[in-house]
């Protein structure tokens, strides 16, 4: 799914960041300087972002380069699934986020629960681990991993967040205008089927 100038553009990133943060030769080290901002020259033309922009994103990226995670919830309640409206986009997502170090997956998916719904959960199953290249999801400058966490609801009560502004539970019939920079309606569907067969195999890329 995936435009071959953002694959290309991504490896040469991350080519030049671990060039950037191995590498000891002052030659060497320009090179890869010299190869970074061909990858951002071509994201900022491809995507019409300002190149500082392009330029933060990968400036606060050292070391050896990894994919990041975003953890997703799957949280239902009378066959609706739960989902937050971003105040990003005005769109709506399941509740979730970057995973945060020191955290399990578990445990990122029951905080993100908790923070933009106001829900208290408890993780139970895994659902799916997906890369989001190969879904149609917007460009993104990071390689993204996606973990999907089905939750139960054991109290709280509906809360809008810092990022959330509103919360609601959806029939699969029924969903909102989605996010689409954080689900898509195929991830959704995912859930719900795997819902309705708990010894259906876990989804993976």
């Amino acid at each position: 799914m995936e435009p071959k100038w953002l694959e290309w553009a991504k490896q040469l990133q991350s080519i030049a960041q671990a060039g950037l943060a191995y590498s000891k030769d002052v030659y060497d080290l320009e090179r890869f300087e010299a190869l970074r901002n061909i990858s951002i020259e071509i994201l900022s033309q491809q995507t019409e972002l300002d190149m500082a922009v392009i330029k933060d994103l990968f400036a606060n990226e050292t070391g050896y380069a990894t994919p990041k995670v975003d953890i997703r919830a799957a949280v239902f309640k009378d066959n609706k699934i739960l989902m937050v409206r971003e105040k990003t986009d005005d769109r709506w997502a399941l509740p979730g986020g970057w995973a945060d170090i020191g955290y399990t997956p578990g445990e990122v998916a029951v905080k993100e629960v908790k923070e933009e719904s106001g829900f208290d959960v408890k993780a139970v199953r895994l659902l799916g681990v997906l890369d989001k290249k190969c879904h149609p999801h917007p460009p993104s400058p990071y390689h993204v991993y996606k973990i999907f966490i089905q939750c139960e609801v054991i109290g709280g009560q509906p809360r809008e967040g810092v990022e959330t502004s509103a919360v609601g539970f959806f029939a699969e019939n029924a969903l909102p205008v989605l996010s689409i920079e954080r689900n898509t309606q195929a991830q959704i569907d995912m859930a719900f089927k795997s819902v309705r067969k708990p010894d259906r195999p876990i989804y993976f890329d």
